[in-house]
Parts: C-alpha cells; sequence; structure tokens
C-alpha cells in the first residue's frame, strides 16, 4: 500500500475501534468522541487500563503491534471485570471484536483499583513471555541481529560455522516491509516448517500483499564502503523455504533470504575483472588484510617424488578445506584441481618436493550464466560496468537495457516493454533512465565459489540488511553432522572488521564474567548482614 492507502486504513481501523469501544471510555469516566480520534484514542485508552503512555508508539512499530494488541483487548477487558479464561480466549480468537459483543450487551463496572499483578503462575509466567518476546523482537529488528555463515563464499575472512551479531544501526535499521509475520523468525517458522508472513506467493496483486510498507530507513552513523562485509537480502531469491529451490516463488523484500558477501563497488563506481583481479574507477581494488581471497589451481606433480599420502596433512595445516579433484580424462593423474587456495598456501604448495607447478586458473571462455547474460564475460573477465547511484542518469538503448532492466521493472517497480526496437517505460517512450536508489556490487573472498553480482547483477539499497561486527561462536565441521563438530576457541569474541588478524577477546569476557559473579556474591553477603 501507499501512504495514502495507509491513511485511509488506519482511519478506518480507528472507526472500528471507536464503534466497538466507546462504552468502555464512557464507563471509566471519559468521553465517547475520545474513543473516536486517532492516537489519542490510543493514549486515553492505555490510562483506562493502568498501563503506560509510551505503549501508544509500540502500537505503530510493526511485528510488535501484533503481539501488543492482544495484551490490550484482554486487559480492557480486565479493566472491567471480564477476566476469565472465556473472556480472554474470545478476545484473541475473534481479533478483538469481542469486545463489540462486551460494549453493546453487558453491563460494565469499571475497575479503577485492579491489581496489574497476575492473579496466577501461568498469567505471571505468560506476561513475562510476552514481554521478552517484545524485547527481543524490538532488538532483533531495529538494533541486533543473529546470523549464521552456511556456505564457503567468504573463506577465509568468515568461515561456515560463524555466528555473528549483525548491526542494523550501522547503516540505519529498515522499518519492515511485512507488517503481519511471527516474531524473530524469517521466512520460515521452525519445526513446523511453514511460511512465517502473510504473502501471496503467486499473486502480487492479492489482498494479503497490500499490508506491505513502502521502503522507509532509519538515518544510520555510516554508509557502504568498498571492501565492507555486508548482508544483504538477496535480490534473486527463489528459496521457498530454508534451502528449498522453487524458481517461481516471490517473496517481500525483507522477507527475501540473507546473504553476505564483501561489497567491492558502491554507487557510482565503475568496476571491471581482469584477470580474477577487480579494479574499481580504473585501480586495483586493494582488500584489507584480514580478507584472504581465494582462487581455483592447477597443480601438477610427479608421482615419483611427491607421496600423495603428505597431501592430506599439508592441506589441512594451510587450511585449504574445499579439497581437490583429478579430471576424468586425466590418464596420468599428474594434475590436481584445488578448487580455493589462498596465494599465502598456494606458495607453500610450490615448495614440496615433487611439485612442478602450481598455477591460478583464470576462466577464458565466455559464460552467458554471468550477468547481464548478454556479454562474452565471465567470473574472472568482466565489464566494464557502471554500478547505478540515485538520481544518476543514464542512456537507455537495446544495448544498455540488459543491464537496468531488472532495476527497472522489478526494484523501482515501473513497467517496461520493447516495441519494435523501441523501449517503453510506463507506456511511454524512454531513451534515458534516472535511478530513484544506490545499488551496490557484492562478491564472495572465495572467487570461484560463489553466486554474487556477477551472476545476479545489483544489490538496491534497500536489500540492505546491516553491518556484522561480531564472531559469538565458531563450529568448525558445521555442515557436517552434530558428532563432528569441534568449537574454534581462537574466534570467539572477535570482530569482523579492524587491521591485523582477527583477536578473540573471550577470555576477556571470561575475566568479566568472573568479576561480575564475585561482586555479586559480596554485594548480597554484606546486604544480608546488613539487613540482619
Amino acid at each position: 500500500m501507499n501512504l495514502s492507502q495507509w491513511l485511509l486504513f488506519i482511519l478506518v481501523i480507528q472507526l472500528i475501534h471507536a464503534a466497538g469501544t466507546w462504552k468502555f471510555y464512557v464507563k471509566a469516566g471519559r468521553k465517547a468522541w475520545e474513543a473516536a480520534v486517532p492516537l489519542y484514542n490510543a493514549i486515553v485508552l492505555l490510562k483506562i487500563i493502568k498501563r503506560p503512555t509510551w505503549w501508544t508508539v509500540l502500537l505503530f512499530i510493526p511485528i510488535i503491534n501484533l503481539i501488543l494488541f492482544p495484551v490490550i483487548w484482554v486487559e480492557t477487558l480486565r479493566s472491567f471485570g471480564k477476566k476469565s479464561t472465556a473472556d480472554t480466549a474470545l478476545a484473541v480468537f475473534t481479533l478483538g471484536f469481542y469486545l463489540y459483543y462486551v460494549n453493546y450487551t453487558q453491563e460494565l463496572v469499571y475497575r479503577e483499583d485492579r491489581s496489574l499483578h497476575p492473579e496466577t503462575k501461568t498469567g505471571e509466567t505468560v506476561s513475562s513471555i510476552l514481554f521478552a518476546v517484545v524485547v527481543a523482537t524490538f532488538v532483533h529488528t531495529y538494533f541486533i541481529q543473529p546470523f549464521t555463515i552456511p556456505t564457503s563464499s567468504l573463506e577465509k575472512s568468515l568461515l561456515i560455522g560463524d555466528f555473528l551479531f549483525v548491526s542494523k544501526f550501522h547503516y540505519g535499521a529498515r522499518v519492515p516491509n511485512t507488517t503481519v509475520a511471527a516474531p524473530m523468525v524469517h521466512d520460515t517458522i521452525p519445526v513446523i516448517r511453514t511460511k512465517s508472513y502473510l504473502y501471496d506467493n503467486e499473486n502480487p496483486d492479492s489482498w494479503k500483499n497490500k499490508f506491505e510498507l513502502p521502503y522507509l530507513r532509519f538515518p544510520g552513523f555510516e554508509s557502504v564502503k568498498n571492501n565492507d562485509i555486508v548482508v544483504f537480502n538477496w535480490p534473486a531469491d527463489t528459496v521457498a523455504k530454508f534451502f528449498t529451490k522453487d524458481r517461481r516463488y516471490l517473496k517481500p523484500v525483507d522477507k527475501k533470504s540473507n546473504y553476505v558477501k564483501r561489497c567491492v563497488g558502491i554507487a557510482g563506481d565503475s568496476l571491471q575483472i581482469k584477470d580474477g583481479d577487480v579494479f574499481v574507477n580504473g585501480k586495483k581494488l586493494i582488500l584489507p588484510e584480514r580478507a584472504k581471497p581465494q582462487f581455483s589451481y592447477e597443480v601438477t606433480f610427479d608421482h615419483n617424488t611427491l607421496d600423495l599420502n603428505s597431501l592430506g596433512p599439508f592441506l589441512e595445516q594451510n587450511d585449504i578445506t574445499d579439497g581437490g579433484y583429478f579430471k576424468e580424462n586425466d590418464p596420468k593423474k599428474d594434475t590436481l584441481y584445488v578448487g580455493a587456495m589462498t596465494a599465502a598456501a598456494a606458495e607453500n604448495m610450490r615448495s614440496l618436493t615433487g611439485i612442478k607447478k602450481v598455477e591460478r586458473i583464470i576462466a577464458k571462455q565466455p559464460d552467458l550464466s554471468v550477468f547481464p547474460q548478454t556479454k562474452p564475460w565471465n567470473v574472472d573477465n568482466f565489464g566494464p560496468i557502471y554500478i547505478p547511484k540515485a538520481g544518476a542518469t543514464v542512456k537507455l538503448d537495446l544495448t544498455t537495457l540488459p543491464f537496468y532492466k531488472k532495476i527497472i521493472r522489478d526494484y523501482e517497480h515501473n513497467t517496461l516493454e520493447v516495441k519494435n526496437g523501441e523501449i517503453l517505460i510506463n507506456g511511454k517512450p524512454s531513451s534515458t533512465y534516472t535511478f530513484q536508489q544506490n545499488y551496490y556490487w557484492m562478491m564472495g573472498d572465495n572467487r570461484h565459489r560463489s553466486e554474487d553480482s556477477r551472476f545476479w547483477g545489483y544489490v538496491p539499497e534497500d536489500h540492505i540488511v546491516g553491518k556484522p561486527i561480531f564472531i559469538w561462536m565458531s563450529i568448525k565441521n558445521f555442515d557436517k553432522g552434530f558428532k563432528e563438530w569441534r568449537i574454534r576457541w581462537d574466534r570467539l569474541f572477535t570482530t569482523v572488521s579492524g587491521d591485523g588478524e582477527p583477536q578473540s577477546y573471550f577470555k576477556y569476557f571470561l575475566v568479566l564474567l568472573g568479576l561480575y559473579f564475585v561482586g555479586e556474591y559480596y554485594w548480597k553477603k554484606r546486604k544480608n548482614k546488613s539487613e540482619s
């Protein structure tokens, strides 16, 4: 819905509220008209039910308001003596319309002095859980979100099994597009494995999709820069549930699968890849010290002098985790293809006895799976391309259209068609296009084992989720069975960005935790002594 449609929707909700609750206001000593004034009616009702007026803000926060509305319905009934289990259940399962029945058919007596504390242990537990869910949802949505690295595309910067905290406030937190969804889960509810949000995946014009909010981002204190590691929603998402693929599956932006890559190009940049090296605005991109890009290598060796059994320990010592293979049409079996290896590991391999050659593999043949699927490019030789910037205007013709058609049609929601060689945008002939938002170019450090912008193109600004800042847990063999798991102690409590090698702050955390428990023990001991 656009802004005017949302305002109309909110007005209708206010009228529904007023029609079903005016008598509650009157019996609490207020005026009936107060139930019909938007925003003010919420403040008055919160005073009637003896709840903080700042809850009014929470009523306008997507997802959190879905938790709070049933609480207010129940609290309203209890403020007028309707506190049975049946009253509570009817309020929740009728989506608040039970208040209409009470408003028009029941005698209401306002209990101004009612206790706000739950009368049973169960009520106290439910109240505590609801409060915890509201707080956690607020933090998860606007401040910090946990994230797990599932693939090797950023090895050795981020490893499979790294558990991250992702900051939403560095780049500015997005207001969720999806207003009706389960709290603190992404696109699927665990265990029952069903969709976690209200949306019609087959019909974009369905009424279910009308509850989406337009893109809105709070101000951040920094912008996305070249070489930043960024979490974003995958623009080309086709994952229906977890890793179940469905090529026709549609999702709201904030429910698309979360990806993490390195931003090698920002809005306004010119980008090119030459023999696997990235050039931005004509200069070779210098990666930070912690980044360890990996490439595929062809390793030729002598069977007579190299013991193949020694390669296993070598791969482990040099942290070569993607392994190697022989080509089927290689009868001599003297050439090993290593899928991903750093330049340092390749240099170490050259020093092994029996190794004849270690050569980095550079793709030469055109690959039409590479963006924009119309050029004779590949993953190692690509471009140059322009990365769109908000407000910039580009020439539009049949040659440049493949670069920008997804932007025009899918990301900026225009109609686009080509008739008799003429480009029509929103039904009008167009020879230029002006971009409405910034775009970014995301790539993995594991250059030959990464599905990234080289395949699906630009990442829109409204798809940016946040910035990984902290690794709080790291498990080796995370993609294997539980029995194979091993904790990487040296990666616990390490920062994601920064200069030099990552440093673990886990021991400092343990010291502070120990001091806290010791301090709490002596504080309680002193308190008990003073009370006695």
